[in-house]
């Protein structure tokens, strides 16, 4: 039997297990996937131990101090410095960043190569600015005051990878421009703390695509209003189910359906909704 891990610290609760589980399954495969706490001082001793699974997940605080123990990495994780995927193909442990993958297959139906709102620009809004760049976008980074020189280091970036990129940076307060997609990669919306929106409604109802990275809740504050506004809206809890089928498809291969995939996404969802209810204005918003 095949065993595959997801290692960090702490790594708490887990939607990881439940997600491969069902992906392996689909295809009829007899693995076991298991959480492996490993703390930051002992990941370098790990190389021999992480060598018999025949692949792993990883993240926080892993992602990058993975990489040295690794054989290879894909172009993917070279382009972010960050490994979130390894396959062992033989006794060879490359490394991948499929993060990249899950967002951009989940807004591969937005006009990514519009005029893009992207609100806060570190952690995953790092990857996910880059990856609108890739996309040919007219970039926008809104943010607070201190983020400004966080921004400035990520402009300067993705104009070496590509130069022709429209950038400009913009205080959240002083947004008021229409734009074709709005992105939240902050915690704006994240459980508990739901009623919290990243942007204003004048903003969103310019808007017409909205893709927010936040999973917990299921659907966000941020969502909510733009789903009323009646513009097309997405979680994260999409690009979190996609980034790990692209991990089956660099370990065995296996590529799932629209249908198999939008029932992975929405089994999470409901395990998510049922472990952490989030109550709205006094009532039960599920």
């Amino acid at each position: 039997m095949n065993k595959y891990i997801l290692i960090g610290h702490p790594l708490g609760h887990s939607m990881s297990p439940m997600i491969h589980e069902r992906l392996f399954a689909i295809k009829g495969r007899e693995v076991d996937y298991s959480l492996v706490e490993i703390t930051p001082e002992e990941l370098h001793l790990k190389a021999d131990f992480l060598r018999q699974f025949k692949g792993f997940n990883i993240t926080i605080p892993h992602k990058q101090n993975i990489i040295p123990l690794l054989d290879e990495i894909g172009e993917s994780a070279a382009r972010y410095n960050s490994v979130n995927c390894v396959v062992n193909d033989g006794g060879k442990l490359i490394g991948y960043n499929t993060d990249c993958d899950g967002f951009i297959r989940s807004v591969e139906k937005y006009p990514m190569n519009g005029k893009v709102l992207l609100v806060g620009c570190g952690g995953v809004g790092r990857m996910m600015a880059i990856e609108a760049a890739r996309s040919g976008a007219d970039l926008t980074f809104g943010i607070l005051p201190c983020d400004k020189e966080r921004a400035a280091i990520l402009t300067e970036e993705i104009h070496i990878m590509s130069p022709d990129t429209k950038i400009k940076t913009v205080l959240t307060s002083d947004l008021d421009d229409s734009f074709d997609v709005i992105l939240n990669a902050t915690p704006a919306g994240m459980y508990p703390k739901t009623e919290t929106c990243a942007v204003s409604d004048s903003l969103i109802e310019k808007c017409n695509y909205v893709f927010d990275a936040v999973y917990n809740p299921v659907e966000t504050t941020l969502m909510r209003k733009a789903r009323s506004f009646g513009k097309t809206a997405k979680g994260g809890s999409a690009m979190l189910v996609l980034q790990a089928v692209k991990a089956h498809e660099l370990w065995d291969n296996d590529f799932y359906t629209e249908d198999q995939i939008d029932e992975i996404i929405t089994a999470m969802e409901k395990q998510v909704t049922e472990q952490f209810p989030v109550t709205v204005n006094g009532g039960d918003h599920r």
